[in-house]
């Protein structure tokens, strides 16, 4: 028997529906992403799990809950599974940031694992944390089911540090939409991606949500 890693990105929030920047910001679920959550764990809570581990941001604190509840596993936070920060951009849509900070914009957008948002972090940044997390994982735990709870951006970087994509490539070769589910075994070979992104857990007018 394997490793098996479930990386699950937290459910809907007010940021994720108008695709504001939102790394530090602390916001909570939306009522959908509350039933994203619990959708999650009646869907999963059946397997035997290792190990939760998540971010202490609110957001994903509130997504991981339902299932460790569920399946009486006691939920593990870890600061290295936090969002990037975004500096001066938390909060803002794209529009807003490709105005007020041009060329800053156009340099993340060309390479985010080299270049940080105004007074924020590098992609490069939030793998090196990221891949502390991951290494204490697989020391600590040689097979099973261990879920992992955090951002769209992190758990993006997370994916390409596994698998051997660039990390400054984050944005543009995984998608992650919200509460979606990737699975990563830790095979003999190294990490073998198994599913990318998979919402078909949800209930179809969940999964039709607009967002990011």
């Amino acid at each position: 028997m394997s490793l098996i890693i479930y990386f699950l990105r937290h459910g809907e929030t007010t940021a994720s529906q108008t695709g504001g920047y939102c790394g530090t910001l602390d916001p909570d679920l939306t009522p959908e992403g509350h039933q994203m959550a619990e959708e999650f764990a009646d869907a999963y809570k059946s397997l035997p799990w290792t190990a939760v581990f998540s971010s202490p941001l609110r957001r994903a604190i509130a997504t991981a809950r339902p299932l460790c509840e569920a399946a009486g596993i006691r939920m593990q936070l870890k600061e290295g599974l936090k969002e990037i920060a975004f500096g001066q951009w938390e909060g803002k849509t794209p529009l807003e940031v490709n105005r007020e900070f041009h060329d800053d914009y156009i340099r993340w957008l060309n390479d985010p694992g080299w270049n940080a948002p105004t007074g924020g972090q590098k992609g490069i940044d939030v793998a090196r944390q990221s891949l502390l997390v991951l290494e204490e994982i697989e020391k600590t735990y040689a097979t099973g089911n261990v879920l992992i709870v955090s951002h769209k951006a992190a758990t993006q970087i997370m994916l390409c540090s596994l698998l051997g994509i660039d990390v400054g490539r984050f944005r543009d070769r995984i998608g992650m939409p919200v509460a979606s589910i990737s699975i990563v075994e830790i095979a003999p070979h190294g990490p073998l991606l198994l599913r990318l992104g998979d919402r078909s857990y949800l209930r179809d007018h969940l999964r039709k949500r607009a967002g990011t």
